[in-house]
């Protein structure tokens, strides 16, 4: 089981250009890739979408990709010659109106803006990308390895609750068979406390007891609700991404014991189902972290 948090760097060096890949990811229920590159690679992004969509099926995912030029890339000086001629024409001119010296040096040019200008050395697709996937080859299995670490974390949480759960349908269960006989004698109890006494048998009695039996039976309910903890177990021991699937089975879940509350018509069954949603819900909210 992997979990949708995560990060993962990495690193690669080739043709005095050293590049950097980080990747971090986050909640989402689909899978959403925002990839940032250099402007003169960006023909690169739908291979480094289609790399993320291959090897994750959920999340939102920022994968940043740069060169570190302190470790050694290569920068380039350009010139711009024209101008530079438009500086120096226009000093002549004004020179000339104002009657000044005009006799620029080279240390002058230098400080002209625009003239000189230090850029980084552009890297061509073609020749970046296999270093690139390197690193980000890098920072990809360190993300899983981090999602996988808290997977396993997530999943320890989630099959102490379910056992949790299990004991609470085992309990209800011994209960519920109970309720009709409960409601039996209250029936009686109140019909003799109003000076109406009925025989065992009475037709009325057995009717009532019987709509009663049939209105609080929550045997459907825990058997589903059963079959929907065993299902979680086998979601848990798969290999591959089940988080849509067990949200789905949370909602399905907190679906039977909140059926089985308003049925059962018992206080302490009542106690029960209440305890059972607490945790649910803390199942639910683990499950949003689910791959």
């Amino acid at each position: 089981m992997r979990s949708m948090t995560g990060f993962g760097r990495g690193e690669s060096q080739g043709d005095g250009v050293t590049w950097l890949v980080e990747c971090s990811s986050v909640n989402r229920k689909a899978l959403e890739v925002v990839v940032n590159l250099p402007r003169e690679l960006a023909e690169l992004e739908n291979t480094v979408r289609n790399k993320l969509s291959a090897a994750l099926s959920r999340g939102r995912v920022n994968v940043t990709i740069k060169t570190d030029t302190a470790a050694g890339g290569e920068a380039v000086l350009k010139i711009d010659e024209h101008l530079a001629s438009q500086y120096l024409k226009a000093l002549r001119g004004m020179s000339e109106k104002f009657g000044l010296s005009a006799a620029p040096t080279a240390a002058d040019i230098t400080r002209w803006p625009g003239v000189f200008e230090l850029h980084e050395a552009e890297a061509e697709a073609a020749s970046a990308w296999p270093l690139i996937e390197k690193a980000l080859d890098a920072a990809l299995t360190q993300l899983i390895a981090m999602r996988e670490t808290e997977g396993a974390h997530l999943k320890d949480d989630i099959e102490s609750r379910l056992r949790i759960l299990g004991d609470l349908l085992d309990a209800i269960a011994r209960i519920a068979p109970q309720v009709t006989g409960q409601h039996r004698k209250l029936l009686r109890q109140r019909l003799e406390d109003a000076g109406l006494p009925l025989p065992l048998d009475d037709e009325r009695l057995v009717k009532e007891i019987a709509l009663f039996a049939d209105r609080c039976d929550v045997s459907e309910e825990l058997t589903r609700a059963t079959s929907h903890l065993k299902q979680f177990g086998a979601y848990l021991a798969a290999k591959e991404p089940m988080g849509r699937s067990m949200d789905f089975l949370t909602q399905e879940l907190a679906r039977e014991f909140n059926t089985i509350g308003s049925k059962a018509n018992n206080a302490e069954i009542a106690h029960l189902v209440v305890a059972a949603k607490t945790e649910i819900e803390k199942i639910r909210e683990q499950v949003q972290n689910v791959e």
